[in-house]
C-alpha cells in the first residue's frame, strides 16, 4: 500500500501540474487562433467573440478553465516548495540532469508569476472593459474589436502586452517539453525534437499574440 495519496505524493503533484499544463498549451493556441480574426476585420473578430459568450456551454468551459489554472498554480506552487526543501535549493537554480539549464527552465516560477498579473489583468481590461455595441449581419453584440485597437493605443499597454507575451511563450514552450517528459514522452532519439517542437511552440506564441497588439496600435 502507497504510504500517501496520490495527490499528495511527489509524482502525483509533478502529473497533474503536467496535464493541466497541457491543457492550458492547448488553450493558449485555440485562443490566439481567435484573436487571429482580428486580421481578418471588425465583423469577423466581434462574430467570432459574440459566437463564444452566446453559447450556454460557454460557463462549463470558463469553470474548467479556472479549475485547470487554479489547479496548475497550487500543483506547480507545491512541487518547487517540496524541491526547495528537498535539495536545500530551488529546483531551478541548479539542474542536476546533465542536459543543462534553460533561461525558460530557470524563469519558469518567474513567468509564471507574470502570467498571474497578466490574466487577472486582461480579464479587468477586456472580458470586464468598456462596452460598446455594435451590429454585425443584424446582430447586436458587443464591439470587442474596437475596445481592443483602443486599448491597444496607448504604447504602454503594448510594450506590457509584448512584455508579459515573452514570458508565455518562454513558460509554455518550457512547459510543453517538460509536461510530455513528466508523462513518459523522453528517450534519445526523440526527445530532441520534442524539445524543438516545445520551443518553436513558445516562439510562435510570443510572435503570435505580440504581432496583434502592435498591428492594432498602427490601427489607430
Amino acid at each position: 500500500m502507497p504510504s500517501h495519496n496520490y495527490f499528495t505524493s511527489s509524482i502525483g503533484k509533478k502529473q497533474i501540474t503536467a496535464i493541466t499544463g497541457l491543457g492550458l498549451v492547448g488553450f493558449t493556441a485555440a485562443h490566439l487562433a481567435g484573436n487571429l480574426l482580428i486580421l481578418v476585420g471588425a465583423d469577423a473578430f466581434n462574430a467570432y467573440g459574440h459566437g463564444l459568450i452566446s453559447n450556454p456551454l460557454i460557463y462549463v468551459a470558463e469553470a474548467i478553465l479556472l479549475a485547470m489554472f487554479v489547479t496548475h498554480i497550487v500543483m506547480a506552487a507545491l512541487v518547487t516548495i517540496q524541491n526547495t526543501a528537498a535539495r536545500g535549493k530551488r529546483y531551478y537554480i541548479k539542474n542536476r540532469s546533465g542536459h543543462g539549464e534553460t533561461i525558460a527552465s530557470m524563469t519558469m516560477p518567474y513567468t509564471g508569476i507574470i502570467m498571474l498579473v497578466f490574466i487577472i489583468l486582461h480579464l479587468i481590461n477586456f472580458k470586464y472593459g468598456a462596452h460598446y455595441e455594435t451590429t454585425v449581419d443584424g446582430v447586436v453584440m458587443r464591439d470587442l474589436f474596437k475596445l481592443v485597437v483602443e486599448y491597444f493605443s496607448n504604447p504602454l499597454y503594448v510594450a506590457w502586452y509584448v512584455f508579459a507575451m515573452i514570458a508565455l511563450g518562454l513558460h509554455v514552450g518550457h512547459g510543453l517539453q517538460s509536461s510530455l517528459q513528466t508523462w513518459g514522452l523522453n528517450h534519445p532519439s526523440y526527445t530532441p525534437k520534442v524539445k524543438m517542437i516545445s520551443v518553436a511552440y513558445g516562439v510562435l506564441v510570443a510572435i503570435g499574440y505580440s504581432g496583434l497588439a502592435v498591428y492594432c496600435y498602427f490601427l489607430n
